[in-house]
């Protein structure tokens, strides 16, 4: 690894190391550790307002579906399999409340990750409209992130917001389709950084996800990531800031 290689941290759903995912807890969490950059997902109710949710989340909930905004509102996401008893009553956000959070943050950069479940049921070109109206207000410090490459173009082409795309895979037949998307951001697993050499360069920048330690941390540096993805916030933070220490 380049010692003076300039890696950004983002916080994954929040702080889901230590709160429930996507929650406002997390969100808050993430900002007073001061994460600059922060990941959260977004899942359209029944009537089609941005929540921020994941779509696993919903996926054991019976009638999520068919859920309005002001129902998933009341739906308890505190994670009991992981906390017990200590979030009960942590209920799902909208994507405007939690962006709320960032209000007076203008150094902090927001990667709204687009639900697939969502561009199924109301199609790519009424999820970008629906997410990019409740982003206006933060139009400068979000990026709009999806697996869908339709959803991109049409977020793309209805307010030109910046874009990243989630890679299915880092083969030569994806690198055609980023090349031809110029998205300004790619993610991609770790499992798929390249064994030998470096990942590719374009206008675009890179963040690895999945990453929750220093040594994979360092890893994706060293094939040129700008940005690692993570669950662990505070002590892949705490341990980045001692490793560049230590090599200053």
């Amino acid at each position: 690894m380049m010692a003076r290689r300039l890696l950004h941290l983002v916080a994954r759903r929040g702080n889901c190391g230590e709160f429930p995912d996507n929650t406002l807890p997390a969100v808050r969490s993430a900002v007073e550790l001061g994460a600059r950059f922060i990941e959260i997902d977004v899942h359209l109710a029944a009537d089609c307002v941005p929540m921020v949710v994941h779509d696993r989340q919903l996926a054991a909930v019976p009638g999520a579906e068919q859920m309005s905004a002001t129902q998933l509102a009341s739906l308890d996401v505190s994670q009991a399999e992981r906390f017990g008893e200590r979030f009960r009553g942590t209920c799902v956000a909208s994507l405007a409340a939690t962006l709320a959070l960032l209000d007076q943050r203008p150094e902090i950069t927001a990667f709204v990750m687009i639900g697939r479940v969502s561009v199924a049921r109301f199609g790519h070109e009424l999820v970008a409209a629906q997410v990019t109206q409740a982003l206006k207000p933060f139009r400068s410090r979000c990026v709009l992130a999806s697996m869908d490459l339709a959803t991109l173009h049409a977020a793309r082409a209805m307010a030109g917001y910046p874009i990243a795309w989630v890679l299915p895979a880092n083969d030569d037949h994806t690198r055609l389709k980023y090349e031809a998307l110029q998205a300004e951001f790619l993610f991609c697993a770790r499992a798929h950084l390249p064994t030998r050499g470096a990942l590719w360069r374009g206008p675009w920048r890179w963040l690895i996800h999945e990453v929750d330690t220093l040594d994979a941390a360092l890893e994706a540096a060293a094939a040129g990531a700008d940005f690692v993805v993570t669950r662990n916030f505070r002590p892949l933070s705490a341990a980045m800031h001692t490793h560049a220490a230590e090599d200053a």
